[in-house]
């Protein structure tokens, strides 16, 4: 069931920000709320951790927001703070060692040398300025842009760039390797 709810979860978050373009100009925001509780409740119920309800209650503050003001705006800085998120715990392992990157590199390799716990953390930093760049077009883009193009970024541009930053870690991770001989 966990494998089921996280596929669950990651089609809906693929697919919200294009439900909120297409659904704003049919349905109410507080309808479109809806979307956004379902995402909170896959998440919390996954998640089991503190961080969960931290994540719930900054969450369920926009949800509130769209249901007094039925206005779509709150609906469109859910991508904020998702970023912002993202941003507190990777910010927050760079200062409580081991970093979030560390941590995953060790369920490949345990015995992680030296070079390698370097190697994670200046990639864990670069994964807070990618979400501190992030979050702040997807802020610019929920109050300046066209909801078509606050949808373009949030639900496809922002994800390829995601994409991007993998691909080049990849690549970098594997000439380091190479050249400590890992």
């Amino acid at each position: 069931m966990p494998v089921l709810r996280n596929v669950l979860i990651g089609l809906i978050t693929l697919l919200y920000p294009f439900a909120v373009w297409l659904g704003q100009a049919h349905v109410e925001p507080r309808v479109l709320a809806l979307l956004l509780v379902a995402v909170l409740a896959l998440r919390v119920k996954g998640s089991g951790l503190l961080a969960g309800k931290g994540w719930l209650l900054a969450a369920g503050t926009l949800l509130v927001t769209v249901l007094i003001s039925n206005s779509a705006l709150p609906l469109k800085l859910y991508p904020v703070l998702v970023n912002l998120a993202m941003l507190a715990v990777f910010g927050w392992s760079l200062r409580h060692p081991p970093t979030v990157i560390e941590r995953l590199a060790r369920l490949r390799e345990p015995d992680l040398p030296e070079s390698g716990v370097q190697y994670t953390r200046k990639v864990t930093q670069v994964w807070c300025g990618f979400f501190v760049v992030n979050g702040a077009i997807a802020l610019g883009t929920a109050l300046w842009a066209s909801p078509a193009v606050w949808s373009l970024y949030n639900g496809l541009i922002a994800y390829l760039l995601m994409g991007v930053l993998f691909a080049i870690e990849f690549c970098v991770r594997w000439h380091v390797k190479r050249k400590h001989h890992v």
